[in-house]
Protein backbone atom coordinates (compact mmCIF):
# COMPACT_ATOMS: atom_id res chain seq x y z
CA UNK A 1 0.00 0.00 0.00
CA UNK A 2 3.04 2.74 0.87
CA UNK A 3 4.67 1.41 -2.18
CA UNK A 4 1.24 2.13 -4.24
CA UNK A 5 0.69 5.06 -2.44
CA UNK A 6 4.54 6.66 -3.36
CA UNK A 7 3.96 5.69 -7.06
CA UNK A 8 0.87 7.54 -6.93
CA UNK A 9 2.37 10.18 -5.64
CA UNK A 10 5.25 10.27 -8.11
CA UNK A 11 3.38 10.02 -10.67
CA UNK A 12 1.21 13.18 -9.77
CA UNK A 13 4.54 14.97 -9.05
CA UNK A 14 5.39 14.93 -12.98
CA UNK A 15 2.17 15.19 -14.10
CA UNK A 16 2.37 18.31 -12.42
CA UNK A 17 5.87 19.30 -13.07
CA UNK A 18 4.98 18.25 -16.84
CA UNK A 19 1.74 21.04 -16.67
CA UNK A 20 3.76 23.48 -14.99
CA UNK A 21 6.40 23.15 -17.50
CA UNK A 22 3.85 23.28 -20.64
CA UNK A 23 1.92 26.51 -19.09
CA UNK A 24 5.53 27.92 -18.79
CA UNK A 25 6.67 27.58 -22.42
CA UNK A 26 3.37 28.28 -23.43
CA UNK A 27 4.07 31.65 -21.74
CA UNK A 28 7.50 32.22 -22.86
CA UNK A 29 6.55 31.71 -26.56
CA UNK A 30 2.71 32.28 -27.61
CA UNK A 31 1.82 35.55 -29.24
CA UNK A 32 -1.54 34.94 -29.74
CA UNK A 33 -3.69 35.55 -26.44
CA UNK A 34 -6.65 33.43 -27.43
CA UNK A 35 -4.47 30.75 -28.66
CA UNK A 36 -2.42 30.40 -25.18
CA UNK A 37 -5.27 30.55 -23.01
CA UNK A 38 -6.92 27.37 -25.05
CA UNK A 39 -3.57 25.39 -24.67
CA UNK A 40 -3.29 26.36 -21.48
CA UNK A 41 -6.90 25.33 -20.61
CA UNK A 42 -6.67 21.48 -22.47
CA UNK A 43 -3.11 20.95 -20.42
CA UNK A 44 -4.34 22.38 -17.36
CA UNK A 45 -8.31 20.02 -17.71
CA UNK A 46 -7.57 17.48 -19.79
CA UNK A 47 -3.54 16.21 -18.60
CA UNK A 48 -2.54 13.44 -20.93
CA UNK A 49 -4.42 14.75 -23.61
CA UNK A 50 -3.35 18.81 -23.43
CA UNK A 51 0.06 17.61 -22.89
CA UNK A 52 0.62 15.19 -25.64
CA UNK A 53 -1.65 17.13 -28.49
CA UNK A 54 0.84 20.72 -27.27
CA UNK A 55 3.97 19.47 -27.85
CA UNK A 56 2.98 16.96 -31.02
CA UNK A 57 0.92 19.86 -32.67
CA UNK A 58 0.89 23.14 -30.71
CA UNK A 59 5.17 23.79 -31.09
CA UNK A 60 6.79 25.74 -34.02
CA UNK A 61 9.90 23.84 -34.51
CA UNK A 62 10.67 25.77 -37.23
CA UNK A 63 13.67 27.86 -36.60
CA UNK A 64 14.95 29.02 -40.09
CA UNK A 65 16.26 32.08 -40.30
CA UNK A 66 15.96 33.80 -44.06
CA UNK A 67 18.64 35.75 -44.43
CA UNK A 68 20.95 32.35 -43.35
CA UNK A 69 19.63 31.00 -46.24
CA UNK A 70 19.50 33.65 -49.01
CA UNK A 71 20.13 32.15 -52.48
CA UNK A 72 22.82 33.39 -54.16
CA UNK A 73 21.95 35.63 -56.77
CA UNK A 74 23.24 37.40 -59.59
CA UNK A 75 25.56 40.61 -59.20
CA UNK A 76 23.54 41.82 -62.23
CA UNK A 77 20.39 40.69 -61.15
CA UNK A 78 20.95 42.45 -57.99
CA UNK A 79 21.33 45.78 -59.88
CA UNK A 80 18.11 45.74 -61.72
CA UNK A 81 16.13 45.13 -58.30
CA UNK A 82 17.89 48.01 -57.12
CA UNK A 83 17.10 50.68 -60.37
CA UNK A 84 13.14 48.44 -60.48
CA UNK A 85 12.84 49.52 -56.79
CA UNK A 86 13.24 53.53 -57.39
CA UNK A 87 11.27 53.31 -60.94
CA UNK A 88 8.17 51.75 -58.80
CA UNK A 89 8.10 53.85 -56.09
CA UNK A 90 8.10 56.59 -58.22
CA UNK A 91 5.25 55.21 -60.47
CA UNK A 92 3.48 54.75 -56.81
CA UNK A 93 3.68 58.14 -56.38
CA UNK A 94 2.54 59.83 -59.14
CA UNK A 95 -0.33 56.89 -60.12
CA UNK A 96 -1.25 55.60 -57.12
CA UNK A 97 -1.01 58.06 -54.28
CA UNK A 98 -3.99 57.51 -52.19
CA UNK A 99 -2.63 54.25 -52.16
CA UNK A 100 1.15 55.33 -51.19
CA UNK A 101 1.18 54.48 -47.88
CA UNK A 102 -0.08 50.93 -48.24
CA UNK A 103 3.25 50.79 -50.39
CA UNK A 104 5.62 51.84 -47.50
CA UNK A 105 3.76 49.27 -44.80
CA UNK A 106 4.15 46.89 -47.32
CA UNK A 107 8.29 47.90 -47.36
CA UNK A 108 8.24 47.45 -43.95
CA UNK A 109 6.78 44.31 -43.29
CA UNK A 110 7.82 42.25 -46.25
CA UNK A 111 11.70 44.13 -46.70
CA UNK A 112 10.83 43.63 -50.43
CA UNK A 113 10.43 46.71 -52.63
CA UNK A 114 7.63 46.77 -55.15
CA UNK A 115 8.73 46.20 -58.49
CA UNK A 116 7.42 48.16 -61.95
CA UNK A 117 6.81 46.31 -65.34
CA UNK A 118 4.66 43.50 -64.54
CA UNK A 119 2.27 41.59 -66.69
CA UNK A 120 0.05 39.75 -64.18
CA UNK A 121 -2.51 37.39 -65.80
CA UNK A 122 -5.58 36.69 -63.86
CA UNK A 123 -6.45 32.63 -65.01
CA UNK A 124 -9.82 30.94 -63.83
CA UNK A 125 -9.95 27.38 -62.49
CA UNK A 126 -7.76 24.51 -64.09
CA UNK A 127 -9.08 25.01 -66.98
CA UNK A 128 -7.52 28.06 -67.79
CA UNK A 129 -4.45 27.40 -65.47
CA UNK A 130 -3.41 24.05 -66.32
CA UNK A 131 -2.30 24.31 -69.83
CA UNK A 132 -0.37 27.86 -69.53
CA UNK A 133 1.24 26.00 -66.67
CA UNK A 134 2.10 22.81 -69.06
CA UNK A 135 3.15 24.81 -71.77
CA UNK A 136 5.76 26.91 -70.04
CA UNK A 137 7.34 23.57 -68.97
CA UNK A 138 7.59 22.18 -72.29
CA UNK A 139 8.96 25.44 -73.32
CA UNK A 140 11.88 25.66 -70.18
CA UNK A 141 15.54 25.73 -71.33
CA UNK A 142 17.26 25.94 -68.02
CA UNK A 143 15.06 25.83 -64.66
CA UNK A 144 11.65 24.64 -63.57
CA UNK A 145 10.77 24.79 -59.90
CA UNK A 146 7.35 23.79 -59.12
CA UNK A 147 5.93 24.30 -55.03
CA UNK A 148 2.67 23.12 -54.24
CA UNK A 149 0.71 21.40 -50.90
CA UNK A 150 -1.52 19.23 -53.03
CA UNK A 151 -0.11 17.54 -56.50
CA UNK A 152 -2.69 14.26 -56.85
CA UNK A 153 -1.35 10.98 -58.53
CA UNK A 154 -4.39 11.47 -61.22
CA UNK A 155 -5.19 12.48 -64.88
CA UNK A 156 -4.29 15.74 -63.81
CA UNK A 157 -1.37 14.98 -61.76
CA UNK A 158 0.19 12.51 -64.50
CA UNK A 159 0.15 15.59 -67.07
CA UNK A 160 2.76 17.48 -65.35
CA UNK A 161 4.68 14.54 -64.68
CA UNK A 162 5.05 13.83 -67.63
CA UNK A 163 5.94 17.23 -68.71
CA UNK A 164 8.45 17.56 -65.89
CA UNK A 165 10.38 14.29 -66.69
CA UNK A 166 10.48 15.64 -70.43
CA UNK A 167 11.78 19.12 -68.74
CA UNK A 168 14.25 17.16 -66.93
CA UNK A 169 15.61 14.30 -69.51
CA UNK A 170 16.73 17.67 -72.08
CA UNK A 171 18.54 18.90 -69.61
CA UNK A 172 16.14 21.41 -67.22
CA UNK A 173 17.40 21.60 -63.99
CA UNK A 174 14.15 20.70 -62.18
CA UNK A 175 13.14 20.86 -58.44
CA UNK A 176 9.84 19.92 -57.07
CA UNK A 177 8.75 20.29 -53.50
CA UNK A 178 5.56 18.66 -52.12
CA UNK A 179 3.79 19.26 -48.42
CA UNK A 180 4.44 16.23 -46.14
CA UNK A 181 0.43 16.73 -45.15
CA UNK A 182 -0.68 17.55 -49.01
CA UNK A 183 1.23 14.44 -50.34
CA UNK A 184 -1.23 12.04 -48.65
CA UNK A 185 -3.99 13.13 -50.61
CA UNK A 186 -3.57 10.24 -53.03
CA UNK A 187 -2.01 7.18 -53.20
CA UNK A 188 0.62 6.36 -53.87
CA UNK A 189 2.20 9.90 -52.84
CA UNK A 190 2.92 11.95 -55.74
CA UNK A 191 6.72 12.47 -54.58
CA UNK A 192 7.16 8.56 -54.95
CA UNK A 193 6.15 8.74 -58.40
CA UNK A 194 8.68 11.63 -59.41
CA UNK A 195 11.42 10.01 -57.37
CA UNK A 196 10.65 7.20 -60.26
CA UNK A 197 11.14 9.06 -62.97
CA UNK A 198 14.40 10.79 -61.72
CA UNK A 199 13.21 13.94 -60.92
CA UNK A 200 14.59 16.06 -57.87
CA UNK A 201 11.82 16.05 -55.37
CA UNK A 202 11.59 17.62 -51.86
CA UNK A 203 9.17 16.78 -48.92
CA UNK A 204 8.35 19.90 -46.92
CA UNK A 205 8.34 18.77 -42.96
CA UNK A 206 6.59 14.98 -43.38
CA UNK A 207 4.19 14.44 -41.30
CA UNK A 208 4.83 11.76 -38.44
CA UNK A 209 1.27 10.54 -39.01
CA UNK A 210 0.59 8.17 -41.76
CA UNK A 211 -2.75 10.00 -42.24
CA UNK A 212 -3.60 13.41 -43.96
CA UNK A 213 -5.67 16.05 -41.98
CA UNK A 214 -6.12 19.33 -43.04
CA UNK A 215 -5.85 20.00 -39.53
CA UNK A 216 -1.96 19.73 -39.14
CA UNK A 217 0.29 22.71 -38.35
CA UNK A 218 3.15 24.17 -40.18
CA UNK A 219 2.10 23.17 -43.14
CA UNK A 220 3.76 24.67 -46.85
CA UNK A 221 0.54 25.86 -48.35
CA UNK A 222 2.30 27.95 -51.31
CA UNK A 223 1.35 27.36 -54.81
CA UNK A 224 4.88 28.58 -56.70
CA UNK A 225 6.00 27.41 -60.39
CA UNK A 226 9.04 29.41 -62.03
CA UNK A 227 10.40 28.26 -65.32
CA UNK A 228 13.62 29.96 -66.01
CA UNK A 229 13.31 32.67 -63.99
CA UNK A 230 11.56 34.57 -66.31
CA UNK A 231 7.50 32.95 -65.91
CA UNK A 232 6.06 32.73 -62.65
CA UNK A 233 3.18 31.34 -61.51
CA UNK A 234 1.11 31.64 -57.83
CA UNK A 235 -2.32 31.66 -56.64
CA UNK A 236 -4.79 29.10 -54.73
CA UNK A 237 -4.75 26.39 -57.39
CA UNK A 238 -3.52 22.73 -56.66
CA UNK A 239 -2.77 20.56 -59.01
CA UNK A 240 -5.48 17.67 -59.18
CA UNK A 241 -8.51 16.48 -61.23
CA UNK A 242 -11.26 18.47 -59.45
CA UNK A 243 -9.82 21.83 -60.18
CA UNK A 244 -10.35 21.12 -63.87
CA UNK A 245 -13.87 21.75 -64.57
CA UNK A 246 -14.21 20.83 -68.51
CA UNK A 247 -13.64 17.14 -67.38
CA UNK A 248 -17.09 17.60 -65.05
CA UNK A 249 -14.51 15.86 -62.05
CA UNK A 250 -16.36 14.23 -58.91
CA UNK A 251 -15.76 16.79 -56.74
CA UNK A 252 -15.32 19.93 -58.82
CA UNK A 253 -13.35 23.53 -57.30
CA UNK A 254 -12.99 26.93 -58.59
CA UNK A 255 -10.13 28.71 -57.98
CA UNK A 256 -7.80 31.50 -58.90
CA UNK A 257 -4.16 31.85 -59.84
CA UNK A 258 -1.91 34.38 -61.61
CA UNK A 259 0.79 34.00 -64.73
CA UNK A 260 3.36 36.68 -63.79
CA UNK A 261 6.44 38.00 -66.05
CA UNK A 262 8.40 40.93 -65.57
CA UNK A 263 11.02 41.78 -62.65
CA UNK A 264 8.40 40.52 -59.72
CA UNK A 265 9.19 37.04 -60.86
CA UNK A 266 12.61 37.08 -58.54
CA UNK A 267 10.90 37.16 -55.64
CA UNK A 268 8.79 34.30 -56.35
CA UNK A 269 11.78 32.36 -57.77
CA UNK A 270 13.46 33.31 -53.99
CA UNK A 271 10.38 32.00 -51.70
CA UNK A 272 10.99 28.89 -54.31
CA UNK A 273 14.55 28.60 -53.55
CA UNK A 274 14.38 28.86 -49.55
CA UNK A 275 12.00 26.55 -49.11
CA UNK A 276 14.18 24.44 -51.22
CA UNK A 277 17.09 25.11 -49.16
CA UNK A 278 15.66 24.58 -45.80
CA UNK A 279 14.52 21.16 -46.98
CA UNK A 280 17.39 19.63 -49.22
CA UNK A 281 20.03 22.16 -47.89
CA UNK A 282 20.72 22.61 -51.78
CA UNK A 283 21.08 26.18 -52.74
CA UNK A 284 19.76 27.63 -55.54
CA UNK A 285 21.77 30.38 -57.58
CA UNK A 286 22.87 31.98 -60.07
CA UNK A 287 21.87 33.63 -64.18
CA UNK A 288 20.11 30.15 -64.49
CA UNK A 289 17.67 30.87 -61.55
CA UNK A 290 18.16 34.59 -61.48
CA UNK A 291 18.35 36.39 -64.53
CA UNK A 292 18.34 39.90 -65.33
CA UNK A 293 14.58 40.59 -65.66
CA UNK A 294 13.38 43.36 -68.08
CA UNK A 295 9.91 45.26 -68.00
CA UNK A 296 7.22 43.78 -69.53
CA UNK A 297 4.16 45.13 -68.62
CA UNK A 298 2.06 48.16 -66.66
CA UNK A 299 1.13 46.08 -62.90
CA UNK A 300 2.84 47.14 -59.81
CA UNK A 301 3.80 43.91 -58.09
CA UNK A 302 5.15 42.47 -54.78
CA UNK A 303 5.69 39.21 -54.01
CA UNK A 304 4.12 38.65 -50.06
CA UNK A 305 5.78 35.50 -48.02
CA UNK A 306 4.36 34.69 -44.89
CA UNK A 307 4.80 31.87 -42.03
CA UNK A 308 5.07 30.91 -38.81
CA UNK A 309 9.00 31.96 -38.66
CA UNK A 310 10.65 35.21 -39.71
CA UNK A 311 7.68 36.64 -41.76
CA UNK A 312 5.12 35.94 -39.00
CA UNK A 313 1.71 37.98 -39.61
CA UNK A 314 2.83 39.86 -42.63
CA UNK A 315 -0.04 39.35 -44.48
CA UNK A 316 -2.98 39.60 -41.65
CA UNK A 317 -0.83 42.70 -40.79
CA UNK A 318 -1.03 43.74 -44.88
CA UNK A 319 -4.91 42.92 -44.46
CA UNK A 320 -5.28 45.17 -41.58
CA UNK A 321 -3.26 47.98 -43.48
CA UNK A 322 -5.66 47.53 -46.72
CA UNK A 323 -8.73 47.71 -44.78
CA UNK A 324 -7.53 51.63 -43.15
CA UNK A 325 -6.63 52.94 -46.56
CA UNK A 326 -10.49 52.04 -48.48
CA UNK A 327 -12.18 54.82 -49.36
CA UNK A 328 -15.26 53.40 -51.42
CA UNK A 329 -15.09 49.16 -51.58
CA UNK A 330 -13.59 46.67 -50.36
CA UNK A 331 -14.37 42.75 -51.30
CA UNK A 332 -13.25 39.77 -50.45
CA UNK A 333 -13.41 36.18 -51.42
CA UNK A 334 -12.64 33.09 -49.14
CA UNK A 335 -13.28 29.49 -48.80
CA UNK A 336 -12.22 29.30 -45.16
CA UNK A 337 -13.71 32.95 -43.64
CA UNK A 338 -12.93 33.00 -40.27
CA UNK A 339 -11.18 36.31 -39.25
CA UNK A 340 -10.09 36.49 -35.52
CA UNK A 341 -11.69 39.38 -33.54
CA UNK A 342 -9.10 42.41 -34.77
CA UNK A 343 -9.86 41.10 -38.07
CA UNK A 344 -13.45 41.29 -37.54
CA UNK A 345 -13.81 44.62 -35.73
CA UNK A 346 -11.50 45.78 -37.98
CA UNK A 347 -14.22 45.12 -41.25
CA UNK A 348 -16.89 46.39 -38.95
CA UNK A 349 -14.91 50.09 -38.45
CA UNK A 350 -14.41 50.12 -42.40
CA UNK A 351 -18.12 49.57 -43.38
CA UNK A 352 -19.54 51.85 -40.33
CA UNK A 353 -17.37 54.63 -42.20
CA UNK A 354 -19.16 54.74 -45.02
CA UNK A 355 -17.04 52.29 -47.08
CA UNK A 356 -19.14 48.53 -48.80
CA UNK A 357 -17.89 45.71 -47.47
CA UNK A 358 -18.83 42.43 -50.01
CA UNK A 359 -17.56 39.14 -48.21
CA UNK A 360 -18.21 35.94 -50.59
CA UNK A 361 -17.69 32.69 -49.19
CA UNK A 362 -19.24 29.14 -50.15
CA UNK A 363 -22.68 28.03 -49.16
CA UNK A 364 -21.18 24.78 -48.99
CA UNK A 365 -18.37 24.04 -47.40
CA UNK A 366 -15.79 21.15 -47.97
CA UNK A 367 -14.68 21.39 -44.32
CA UNK A 368 -18.14 21.20 -42.11
CA UNK A 369 -16.11 22.41 -38.65
CA UNK A 370 -14.87 25.51 -40.79
CA UNK A 371 -18.84 26.16 -41.92
CA UNK A 372 -19.94 25.52 -38.69
CA UNK A 373 -17.71 27.53 -36.61
CA UNK A 374 -18.10 30.48 -39.76
CA UNK A 375 -22.12 30.73 -39.42
CA UNK A 376 -21.66 31.10 -35.16
CA UNK A 377 -19.54 34.48 -35.97
CA UNK A 378 -20.70 36.37 -38.88
CA UNK A 379 -23.32 38.03 -37.28
CA UNK A 380 -21.35 40.36 -35.97
CA UNK A 381 -20.19 40.99 -39.44
CA UNK A 382 -23.57 41.77 -40.54
CA UNK A 383 -24.82 43.85 -37.42
CA UNK A 384 -21.76 45.96 -38.38
CA UNK A 385 -23.11 46.74 -41.89
CA UNK A 386 -20.64 44.25 -43.57
CA UNK A 387 -22.58 42.59 -46.56
CA UNK A 388 -21.79 38.72 -46.88
CA UNK A 389 -23.04 36.62 -49.97
CA UNK A 390 -23.07 32.93 -50.61
CA UNK A 391 -21.53 31.20 -53.72
CA UNK A 392 -23.35 28.03 -54.62
CA UNK A 393 -21.51 24.86 -55.88
CA UNK A 394 -18.64 24.02 -57.07
CA UNK A 395 -16.84 24.87 -54.02
CA UNK A 396 -15.31 28.42 -54.43
CA UNK A 397 -11.68 27.51 -53.61
CA UNK A 398 -10.25 31.88 -54.64
CA UNK A 399 -8.52 33.99 -52.18
CA UNK A 400 -8.68 37.44 -53.03
CA UNK A 401 -9.17 40.93 -51.71
CA UNK A 402 -9.46 44.02 -53.54
CA UNK A 403 -9.62 47.34 -51.76
CA UNK A 404 -11.37 50.50 -54.54
CA UNK A 405 -10.45 49.97 -58.13
CA UNK A 406 -6.58 49.69 -58.05
CA UNK A 407 -5.39 47.17 -55.42
CA UNK A 408 -5.49 43.40 -55.64
CA UNK A 409 -4.15 40.88 -52.90
CA UNK A 410 -4.47 37.33 -53.89
CA UNK A 411 -2.90 33.87 -53.68
CA UNK A 412 -2.63 30.95 -51.61
CA UNK A 413 -4.13 32.45 -47.76
CA UNK A 414 -7.12 31.94 -46.25
CA UNK A 415 -9.18 34.48 -43.90
CA UNK A 416 -8.22 32.02 -40.93
CA UNK A 417 -5.87 31.33 -37.98
CA UNK A 418 -4.26 28.46 -39.91
CA UNK A 419 -3.17 30.43 -43.05
CA UNK A 420 -2.30 33.83 -41.27
CA UNK A 421 -0.60 32.23 -38.42
CA UNK A 422 0.15 28.49 -38.65
CA UNK A 423 1.11 27.91 -41.96
CA UNK A 424 3.67 29.26 -44.87
CA UNK A 425 1.99 30.97 -47.37
CA UNK A 426 2.21 33.09 -50.61
CA UNK A 427 0.49 35.97 -51.87
CA UNK A 428 1.17 38.94 -54.48
CA UNK A 429 0.06 42.34 -54.12
CA UNK A 430 -0.71 44.20 -57.46
CA UNK A 431 -1.07 47.68 -57.81
CA UNK A 432 -3.17 47.91 -61.39
CA UNK A 433 -6.44 49.14 -62.58
CA UNK A 434 -7.25 46.97 -65.39
CA UNK A 435 -6.24 43.64 -63.55
CA UNK A 436 -8.48 45.41 -60.50
CA UNK A 437 -11.38 45.82 -62.78
CA UNK A 438 -10.93 42.14 -64.19
CA UNK A 439 -10.76 40.82 -61.21
CA UNK A 440 -13.93 43.08 -59.81
CA UNK A 441 -15.79 41.49 -62.86
CA UNK A 442 -15.27 38.35 -61.26
CA UNK A 443 -16.24 38.99 -58.32
CA UNK A 444 -19.59 40.51 -59.94
CA UNK A 445 -20.39 37.49 -62.03
CA UNK A 446 -19.59 35.14 -58.24
CA UNK A 447 -22.25 37.78 -56.73
CA UNK A 448 -24.81 37.21 -59.41
CA UNK A 449 -24.74 33.46 -58.92
CA UNK A 450 -24.91 33.52 -55.20
CA UNK A 451 -27.15 34.64 -52.75
CA UNK A 452 -26.86 37.30 -49.84
CA UNK A 453 -27.03 35.68 -46.32
CA UNK A 454 -28.82 37.74 -43.53
CA UNK A 455 -29.30 38.12 -39.99
CA UNK A 456 -32.66 36.85 -40.10
CA UNK A 457 -31.63 33.64 -41.64
CA UNK A 458 -29.06 33.46 -39.17
CA UNK A 459 -31.71 33.42 -36.29
CA UNK A 460 -34.02 30.92 -38.13
CA UNK A 461 -31.39 28.46 -37.24
CA UNK A 462 -32.61 25.70 -35.15
CA UNK A 463 -31.22 25.64 -31.21
CA UNK A 464 -29.63 22.88 -31.79
CA UNK A 465 -27.67 23.83 -35.03
CA UNK A 466 -27.00 27.23 -33.35
CA UNK A 467 -25.63 24.82 -30.42
CA UNK A 468 -23.35 22.91 -32.80
CA UNK A 469 -22.20 26.39 -34.74
CA UNK A 470 -21.00 27.69 -31.15
CA UNK A 471 -19.29 24.85 -30.23
CA UNK A 472 -17.52 24.44 -33.09
CA UNK A 473 -16.50 28.50 -33.09
CA UNK A 474 -14.69 27.52 -29.95
CA UNK A 475 -11.74 25.60 -31.90
CA UNK A 476 -11.66 28.50 -34.38
CA UNK A 477 -7.59 29.72 -33.64
CA UNK A 478 -7.16 25.68 -34.59
CA UNK A 479 -9.54 25.11 -38.13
Amino acid sequence: MIDQTLWMGALLAVELGAQGATVAHLLLSRRDVSSTVGWAGLVILAPMVGLVFYWLFGINRITRKAHRLRPQTSEASDRAELAGERRAHRLLQSEYPDLLRLGHLGDALTGLPLEAGNRVEALIDGDQAYPRMLEAIDRAKETVGLSTYIFDTDVVGLLFVDALERAHRRGVSVRILVDGVGQRYSRPPMPTLLRRRGIPTAVFLASVLPVRSQYLNLRNHRKILVVDGRIGFTGGLNIRDGCLLVSCPRHPIQDLHLRVEGPVVRFLVEAFALDWTFTTGERLGGDAWYPVLFPVGQTLARGVPDGPDEDFDIIRRMILGALTTARARVRIVSPYFLPDQTLATALNVTALRGVEVEILMPEQNNLRLVQWASQAQVDQLLEGRCRIWLSPPPFDHTKLMLIDDAWSFLGSANWDARSLRLNFEYNLECYDRDLSRQLHDLVDAKIAAGRELTLGELADRSIPVKLRDGFARLFSPYL
